[in-house]
């Protein structure tokens, strides 16, 4: 029997997949696994999206094909919100899934075609912080930063590049000087430089390597 101790330790977890057998069996799952605590399942991304954003959950595991939005746009949106759930994709390694799944942002990949236990066990190492890509080959995605920044993040890059300060990035982007400085910090990490002089030459750098692009790109 779980203990009261149990309950306030399991990691919250919510799950998004288009197939409602796979949905239900994921389900039963979790349920039946006392280092989980299941909040909420969803056969959309929007319904995902609408939960995750209004209730606490550790870690997400949602369908690669979800509806409507698709799992590379789940992602993307919800990498931006520093409340956001650490995701884990359950999906079918064909067409290069591990890889784009990463790129866009995800903390973790567990195949279809896998143990169950597997799909727990990524569950638990992303909980604690860790990416789980075990059939994907990083090297090739680490060889430009840039495919590992956000959308805000990049949105604060390109402001950098044009001699924005600290408050001048709040006002414009809505948000506080306190939330600018926690962007920067995750961007001059991603981007392994120390200041806003490096992050700003980086930049440049880039333009000049892939001609006049946009980081939204």
């Amino acid at each position: 029997m779980a203990t009261i101790h149990d309950k306030i330790s399991s990691i919250s977890v919510m799950l998004a997949d288009s197939n409602p057998l796979v949905l239900s069996a994921m389900s039963e799952i979790f349920e039946r696994d006392p280092r989980f605590s299941l909040v909420a399942t969803s056969s959309t991304a929007e319904g995902f999206l609408g939960t995750v954003m209004r209730v606490p959950v550790q870690v997400g595991v949602i369908d690669w094909n979800l509806p409507a939005l698709g799992g590379a746009k789940l992602i993307e949106v919800l990498r931006d919100q520093d409340t956001a759930p650490k995701l884990v994709v359950y999906a079918d390694e064909a067409s290069d899934v591990p890889r784009k799944a990463m790129s866009a942002g995800a903390a973790g990949f567990a195949p279809r075609s896998g143990a169950v236990d597997s799909l727990l066990d990524t569950c638990l190492a992303v909980s604690e912080g860790k990416m789980v890509f075990p059939y994907l080959d990083v090297r090739e995605l680490q060889t430009d930063p840039i495919e590992q920044l956000s959308r805000r993040e990049r949105t604060i890059l390109e402001a950098l590049s044009k001699g924005l300060t600290n408050k001048e990035l709040s006002v414009e982007l809505g948000i506080t000087t306190n939330t600018v400085k926690f962007h920067l910090s995750n961007l001059f990490e991603k981007l392994s430089v120390k200041n806003r002089t490096q992050a700003i030459a980086f930049y440049y750098a880039k333009r000049a390597e892939r001609g006049d692009f946009r980081l939204e790109d």
